[in-house]
């Protein structure tokens, strides 16, 4: 089963992939997603969408993922397995494909404790490589 997305298409014709970055506020301020998405259209063929950078609490990398495809650009949504269990984990797979994120990275990521929330709680009930087992059967 087919992603049906760009970067997928990209890919699989042997072409080499130009992605960006963005990196979610620490707030909700919708207008710093906006001014770099702008600046990324027409540039790349993807946007990678950080999930709690540096162990550091942000925007969701879901919700900044749903703006860009509102704004046109292909987000590549990225998962990390420290903050959610399975049951959080696929239910914010489900809603990403609902919301048209046909992209996502799946990452351990940085231990909380050089984040800004450094009293908080591990989760890793996945490690990265059964997230990935997890979505590709989810996907199919």
């Amino acid at each position: 089963m087919k992603a049906g997305s760009n970067l997928e298409k990209v890919l699989s014709e042997g072409l080499f992939a130009v992605t960006g970055e963005i990196s979610p506020p620490k707030g909700n301020d919708i207008g710093a997603i906006k001014r770099k998405a702008d600046l990324m259209k027409g540039c790349v063929d993807a946007v990678n969408v950080t999930d709690n950078q540096t162990a550091s609490v942000r925007m969701s990398s879901l919700s900044t993922s749903s703006l860009l495809v509102q704004m046109g650009l292909e987000p590549v949504m990225h998962m990390t397995t420290r903050d959610r269990n399975r049951i959080a984990m696929q239910s914010d797979l489900m809603g990403a494909a609902a919301l048209g994120v046909r992209n996502v990275l799946c990452l351990t990521g940085v231990h909380q404790s050089l984040g800004n929330q450094v009293d908080s709680k591990n989760v890793y009930d996945l490690d990265s490589v059964q997230l990935v087992d997890c979505v590709r059967m989810m996907r199919d």
